[in-house]
Protein backbone atom coordinates (compact mmCIF):
# COMPACT_ATOMS: atom_id res chain seq x y z
CA UNK A 1 0.00 0.00 0.00
CA UNK A 2 2.18 3.00 -1.36
CA UNK A 3 2.07 6.45 0.56
CA UNK A 4 -0.91 8.11 -0.60
CA UNK A 5 0.96 11.46 -1.06
CA UNK A 6 -2.59 14.05 -0.53
CA UNK A 7 -2.71 12.54 2.77
CA UNK A 8 0.08 13.19 3.94
CA UNK A 9 1.27 16.76 2.64
CA UNK A 10 0.01 18.13 5.56
CA UNK A 11 -0.93 22.12 4.77
CA UNK A 12 -4.22 22.39 6.91
CA UNK A 13 -5.06 18.42 6.44
CA UNK A 14 -5.91 16.13 9.24
CA UNK A 15 -2.81 15.34 11.01
CA UNK A 16 -1.30 11.80 10.16
CA UNK A 17 0.44 9.32 12.48
CA UNK A 18 3.91 7.87 12.06
CA UNK A 19 4.00 4.72 14.40
CA UNK A 20 5.54 1.91 15.24
CA UNK A 21 8.24 0.17 18.06
CA UNK A 22 11.13 1.24 17.38
CA UNK A 23 13.09 -1.55 16.39
CA UNK A 24 12.33 -4.80 14.60
CA UNK A 25 12.36 -7.21 17.69
CA UNK A 26 11.13 -10.38 15.36
CA UNK A 27 9.17 -10.75 12.67
CA UNK A 28 5.90 -12.05 14.97
CA UNK A 29 6.37 -9.09 17.45
CA UNK A 30 6.50 -6.43 14.16
CA UNK A 31 3.42 -7.79 12.36
CA UNK A 32 1.23 -8.12 15.62
CA UNK A 33 2.25 -4.50 16.28
CA UNK A 34 1.60 -3.53 12.66
CA UNK A 35 -1.87 -5.21 13.02
CA UNK A 36 -3.01 -3.46 16.06
CA UNK A 37 -1.88 0.13 15.11
CA UNK A 38 -3.39 -0.58 11.71
CA UNK A 39 -7.05 -1.71 13.11
CA UNK A 40 -6.55 1.22 15.19
CA UNK A 41 -5.53 4.13 12.54
CA UNK A 42 -8.58 2.62 10.71
CA UNK A 43 -11.18 2.84 14.03
CA UNK A 44 -10.04 6.59 14.42
CA UNK A 45 -9.89 7.55 10.72
CA UNK A 46 -6.23 8.42 11.53
CA UNK A 47 -3.43 7.68 7.97
CA UNK A 48 -1.03 5.75 9.10
CA UNK A 49 2.83 4.90 8.21
CA UNK A 50 4.04 1.84 10.40
CA UNK A 51 7.71 2.54 11.49
CA UNK A 52 10.07 0.14 12.57
CA UNK A 53 13.58 0.47 12.57
CA UNK A 54 15.99 -2.73 11.15
CA UNK A 55 19.18 -1.41 11.93
CA UNK A 56 20.07 0.54 15.22
CA UNK A 57 23.19 1.78 14.14
CA UNK A 58 23.39 4.58 16.57
CA UNK A 59 22.87 2.56 20.22
CA UNK A 60 25.04 3.95 23.25
CA UNK A 61 26.56 0.74 23.97
CA UNK A 62 28.52 -1.57 22.11
CA UNK A 63 25.74 -4.21 23.32
CA UNK A 64 22.51 -3.27 22.60
CA UNK A 65 20.58 -4.85 20.30
CA UNK A 66 20.48 -3.39 17.31
CA UNK A 67 17.54 -5.10 14.86
CA UNK A 68 18.12 -7.79 12.75
CA UNK A 69 19.88 -5.79 9.91
CA UNK A 70 18.61 -5.02 6.24
CA UNK A 71 18.53 -8.03 4.58
CA UNK A 72 15.83 -9.84 7.30
CA UNK A 73 14.45 -6.65 8.53
CA UNK A 74 13.55 -5.33 4.69
CA UNK A 75 12.25 -8.99 4.34
CA UNK A 76 9.77 -8.14 7.34
CA UNK A 77 8.56 -4.90 6.54
CA UNK A 78 7.50 -6.22 3.05
CA UNK A 79 5.52 -8.85 4.25
CA UNK A 80 4.12 -5.64 6.69
CA UNK A 81 2.93 -3.64 3.88
CA UNK A 82 1.87 -6.74 1.91
CA UNK A 83 -0.30 -8.57 4.63
CA UNK A 84 -0.90 -5.66 7.05
CA UNK A 85 -1.57 -3.30 3.91
CA UNK A 86 0.05 -0.17 5.57
CA UNK A 87 3.15 2.09 4.51
CA UNK A 88 5.93 1.28 5.71
CA UNK A 89 8.84 3.76 7.19
CA UNK A 90 12.42 2.71 8.53
CA UNK A 91 15.68 4.11 8.24
CA UNK A 92 19.22 4.34 6.85
CA UNK A 93 22.69 5.05 7.65
CA UNK A 94 24.71 4.77 4.67
CA UNK A 95 24.39 6.14 1.16
CA UNK A 96 24.67 2.69 -0.46
CA UNK A 97 21.92 1.27 1.62
CA UNK A 98 19.18 3.54 -0.02
CA UNK A 99 18.77 1.82 -3.29
CA UNK A 100 17.75 -1.60 -1.61
CA UNK A 101 15.38 0.42 0.84
CA UNK A 102 13.36 2.04 -1.61
CA UNK A 103 12.27 -1.19 -3.25
CA UNK A 104 10.74 -1.99 -0.10
CA UNK A 105 9.73 1.05 1.48
CA UNK A 106 6.83 3.48 1.32
CA UNK A 107 9.27 6.33 3.11
CA UNK A 108 12.91 6.36 4.14
CA UNK A 109 13.95 7.87 7.05
CA UNK A 110 16.97 10.35 7.87
CA UNK A 111 18.13 9.94 11.61
CA UNK A 112 18.31 12.97 13.30
CA UNK A 113 22.46 12.23 14.09
CA UNK A 114 23.25 12.28 10.58
CA UNK A 115 20.85 14.38 8.85
CA UNK A 116 23.58 17.15 7.84
CA UNK A 117 24.85 14.07 5.91
CA UNK A 118 24.55 15.13 2.57
CA UNK A 119 25.84 12.10 0.48
CA UNK A 120 22.71 10.27 2.71
CA UNK A 121 20.25 12.90 2.25
CA UNK A 122 20.75 12.89 -1.59
CA UNK A 123 20.52 9.19 -2.06
CA UNK A 124 17.74 8.69 -0.35
CA UNK A 125 16.31 11.94 -2.44
CA UNK A 126 17.28 10.06 -5.53
CA UNK A 127 14.98 6.67 -5.15
CA UNK A 128 12.36 8.70 -5.52
CA UNK A 129 10.64 7.98 -2.18
CA UNK A 130 9.30 10.08 0.43
CA UNK A 131 11.70 11.36 2.89
CA UNK A 132 11.08 11.61 6.65
CA UNK A 133 14.22 13.71 8.15
CA UNK A 134 14.76 13.77 11.73
CA UNK A 135 15.80 17.71 12.86
CA UNK A 136 19.09 16.80 14.57
CA UNK A 137 19.10 17.87 18.42
CA UNK A 138 22.56 19.95 17.82
CA UNK A 139 20.02 22.25 14.97
CA UNK A 140 18.41 25.19 15.09
CA UNK A 141 14.94 25.19 13.30
CA UNK A 142 15.79 27.52 10.31
CA UNK A 143 19.15 25.25 9.83
CA UNK A 144 16.91 22.75 8.40
CA UNK A 145 16.53 24.62 5.66
CA UNK A 146 19.84 24.02 4.28
CA UNK A 147 19.21 19.85 4.87
CA UNK A 148 15.39 20.45 3.15
CA UNK A 149 17.47 21.75 0.27
CA UNK A 150 19.67 19.11 -0.32
CA UNK A 151 16.45 16.99 -0.45
CA UNK A 152 14.68 18.98 -3.23
CA UNK A 153 17.75 19.27 -5.60
CA UNK A 154 18.24 15.24 -5.20
CA UNK A 155 15.09 14.83 -6.19
CA UNK A 156 12.51 14.92 -3.13
CA UNK A 157 9.09 15.79 -3.73
CA UNK A 158 7.72 15.04 -0.55
CA UNK A 159 9.84 15.89 2.69
CA UNK A 160 9.17 15.52 6.46
CA UNK A 161 10.58 17.90 8.79
CA UNK A 162 10.39 15.97 11.92
CA UNK A 163 10.97 17.45 15.72
CA UNK A 164 12.55 15.39 18.32
CA UNK A 165 14.05 17.88 20.75
CA UNK A 166 16.96 19.84 21.05
CA UNK A 167 19.71 18.76 23.90
CA UNK A 168 19.53 20.75 26.69
CA UNK A 169 22.51 20.61 29.16
CA UNK A 170 24.02 16.62 29.75
CA UNK A 171 21.42 13.78 29.00
CA UNK A 172 18.06 15.78 28.53
CA UNK A 173 16.63 16.89 25.53
CA UNK A 174 13.85 20.66 25.40
CA UNK A 175 11.25 21.25 22.83
CA UNK A 176 10.78 24.58 21.07
CA UNK A 177 7.81 24.14 20.07
CA UNK A 178 8.07 27.77 17.71
CA UNK A 179 10.37 25.51 15.55
CA UNK A 180 7.16 23.85 14.27
CA UNK A 181 5.71 27.18 12.34
CA UNK A 182 9.24 27.93 11.22
CA UNK A 183 9.69 24.83 9.41
CA UNK A 184 6.78 24.68 7.98
CA UNK A 185 7.17 27.92 5.86
CA UNK A 186 8.68 25.79 3.61
CA UNK A 187 6.14 24.48 1.97
CA UNK A 188 6.40 20.72 3.08
CA UNK A 189 5.20 19.08 5.95
CA UNK A 190 6.00 18.98 9.85
CA UNK A 191 6.10 16.51 12.02
CA UNK A 192 6.70 16.37 16.04
CA UNK A 193 8.10 13.15 17.37
CA UNK A 194 6.32 12.68 20.63
CA UNK A 195 8.67 9.99 21.71
CA UNK A 196 12.05 10.80 21.15
CA UNK A 197 11.22 14.44 22.39
CA UNK A 198 10.85 12.69 25.73
CA UNK A 199 14.38 10.64 26.00
CA UNK A 200 16.58 11.30 28.53
CA UNK A 201 20.04 10.28 25.97
CA UNK A 202 22.38 8.16 27.71
CA UNK A 203 20.98 8.78 30.98
CA UNK A 204 20.83 4.92 32.10
CA UNK A 205 24.63 5.11 31.80
CA UNK A 206 24.76 2.55 28.81
CA UNK A 207 21.20 3.12 27.48
CA UNK A 208 18.99 5.79 26.88
CA UNK A 209 16.29 6.91 29.87
CA UNK A 210 13.01 8.13 28.90
CA UNK A 211 10.20 9.98 30.44
CA UNK A 212 6.94 8.73 28.67
CA UNK A 213 4.52 10.20 30.94
CA UNK A 214 4.89 13.21 29.25
CA UNK A 215 4.28 12.01 25.45
CA UNK A 216 0.12 12.92 25.89
CA UNK A 217 1.08 16.38 27.09
CA UNK A 218 3.52 17.37 24.11
CA UNK A 219 1.55 15.73 21.29
CA UNK A 220 -1.25 17.40 22.56
CA UNK A 221 0.85 21.28 22.48
CA UNK A 222 2.34 20.07 18.99
CA UNK A 223 -1.28 19.30 17.63
CA UNK A 224 -2.17 22.93 19.42
CA UNK A 225 0.34 24.23 16.92
CA UNK A 226 -1.06 22.72 14.18
CA UNK A 227 1.70 20.24 13.15
CA UNK A 228 1.32 18.04 10.12
CA UNK A 229 1.91 14.77 11.59
CA UNK A 230 2.75 12.91 14.66
CA UNK A 231 5.48 10.17 15.22
CA UNK A 232 5.03 8.46 18.05
CA UNK A 233 6.48 5.12 19.19
CA UNK A 234 4.34 2.25 20.61
CA UNK A 235 5.11 -0.71 22.31
CA UNK A 236 2.98 -3.70 24.25
CA UNK A 237 5.49 -4.19 26.42
CA UNK A 238 7.52 -1.31 26.89
CA UNK A 239 9.67 -2.39 30.22
CA UNK A 240 11.13 -5.02 27.66
CA UNK A 241 11.46 -3.22 24.73
CA UNK A 242 14.99 -3.75 23.50
CA UNK A 243 15.49 -0.47 22.35
CA UNK A 244 13.49 3.04 23.60
CA UNK A 245 11.41 1.72 26.14
CA UNK A 246 11.27 3.87 28.36
CA UNK A 247 10.28 6.67 25.81
CA UNK A 248 7.78 4.36 24.38
CA UNK A 249 3.78 4.60 24.23
CA UNK A 250 2.05 1.64 25.58
CA UNK A 251 -0.52 0.04 23.55
CA UNK A 252 -2.81 0.03 25.75
CA UNK A 253 -2.86 3.93 25.81
CA UNK A 254 -2.21 4.85 22.51
CA UNK A 255 -6.33 4.53 21.64
CA UNK A 256 -7.02 7.07 23.71
CA UNK A 257 -4.04 9.22 23.12
CA UNK A 258 -4.72 9.45 19.46
CA UNK A 259 -8.54 10.47 19.90
CA UNK A 260 -8.16 12.95 22.27
CA UNK A 261 -5.26 14.28 19.38
CA UNK A 262 -7.84 13.98 16.83
CA UNK A 263 -10.45 15.51 18.30
CA UNK A 264 -8.08 18.43 19.04
CA UNK A 265 -6.43 18.79 15.49
CA UNK A 266 -10.09 18.79 14.26
CA UNK A 267 -10.80 21.53 16.75
CA UNK A 268 -7.51 23.74 15.74
CA UNK A 269 -7.72 23.39 12.20
CA UNK A 270 -11.31 24.07 11.68
CA UNK A 271 -10.34 27.31 13.84
CA UNK A 272 -7.28 27.98 11.33
CA UNK A 273 -9.70 28.16 8.41
CA UNK A 274 -12.70 29.99 10.26
CA UNK A 275 -9.65 32.81 11.12
CA UNK A 276 -8.44 32.62 7.38
CA UNK A 277 -11.60 33.31 6.25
Amino acid sequence: MPVNKEAFRGGGRPFFLISGPCVIESREHCLRMAESLAALSAKLEIPLIFKASYDKANRTSINSFRGPGPEEGLEILAEVRREIGVPVLSDIHEPAQARAAAEVLDVIQIPAFLCRQTDLVQAAAASGRPLNIKKGQFLAPWDMENVLEKALEGGADLVFLTERGASFGYNNLVVDFKSLPIMRRWGQPVVFDATHSVQLPGGKGSSTGGQAEFIPFLARAAIAVGVDGIFCEVHDQPEKALSDGPNALHLEKAEAVFRQLKRLDELVKSSSVRNEE
